[in-house]
């Protein structure tokens, strides 16, 4: 029976042994991992430390587009605001066209029997005007020229 306890003292040795063992494998397997996740840890830290550089300066350059963006927003508002003067100008300018346009017209419809009779006298005295220089015309004479008694051309009628 001691035999069975030194046996069964060896198995319980070899098994702690085996354990011993086994623990110190998967330590070390551990270890390493660790070791690994550490040096992963390291490159994502000083990626980081690039990423936030990176995002430092975009963040500037968004802040100073930011502002650059409202300076020309301002301009193009003053712009914007003289195109809408201008164009208030331009519709009062119509709206004065329109008045002066239905004034005319108003006053040619309240006028166009004398306008009528205007043309009509116009017309007359055009008529008239068209006889006389053709009486005119048909009532002068052909001029003639005889010598007079120096030897010079008289003309006559």
């Amino acid at each position: 029976m001691i035999v069975i306890l030194y046996i069964a003292a060896l198995v319980a040795a070899v098994g702690f042994l085996v354990l011993c063992i086994g623990l110190t494998m998967t330590l070390n397997s551990l270890k390493t991992t660790l070791n690994n996740v550490a040096n992963t840890m390291a490159g994502i830290e000083g990626q980081m430390q690039g990423i936030t550089r990176e995002t430092t300066s975009l963040l500037e350059k968004t802040n100073s587009l930011a502002e650059d963006i409202q300076d020309k927003s301002q301009q193009l508002n003053t712009v914007v605001q003289a195109v809408k003067g201008f164009g208030d100008s331009v519709n009062g300018l119509n709206n004065s066209v329109q008045q002066v346009t239905s004034s005319i017209y108003s006053n040619v419809s309240k006028n166009s029997d004398q306008i009528a009779q205007v043309i009509q006298w116009s017309n007359a005295f055009m008529g008239i005007r068209g006889k006389m220089k053709e009486r005119k015309a048909n009532n002068e004479t052909v001029s003639v020229s005889t010598p007079d008694e120096n030897g010079k051309r008289k003309r006559r009628k």
